[in-house]
């Protein structure tokens, strides 16, 4: 579901468009993931969502830029037609793992010097 790969099913080109009911729901829960994101986040971390449409299908993904390090994405396919949106858990789920990678990416970049300041 998250951690640089798309998660959720296949999505063809076949597949019928989304409504703009759906589509508004799906941007309004990537606005949501990427709002709780940066609140578990410092301010020098550049979090964004894009909803877009491609070759493959729907794509969505939710991305952060920290300070110093890569670039950390999630991607999300719905699954089912009828209900694009994401649930409660796993929008704070994605918000979760994006803010953890993107620390983590900002704590490689740094060398490990001396003993810590604090246990």
């Amino acid at each position: 579901m998250y951690g640089n790969l798309s998660g959720g099913g296949d999505v063809s080109a076949d597949d019928p468009p989304l409504s703009s009911d759906q589509r508004r729901s799906l941007r309004r829960d990537l606005a949501s993931v990427a709002a709780r994101t940066r609140e578990l986040l410092p301010g020098d971390f550049v979090v964004g969502s894009e909803l877009r449409t491609s070759a493959t299908g729907l794509e969505a993904t939710i991305a952060v830029q920290p300070p110093v390090g890569s670039v950390v994405s999630a991607g999300y396919a719905p699954t089912e037609d009828d209900d694009v949106s994401i649930d409660d858990e796993e929008r704070e789920d994605l918000a979760m793992g994006l803010a953890a990678s993107a620390a983590l990416q900002v704590k490689q970049a740094y060398p490990d010097e001396g003993s810590p300041a604090a246990q």
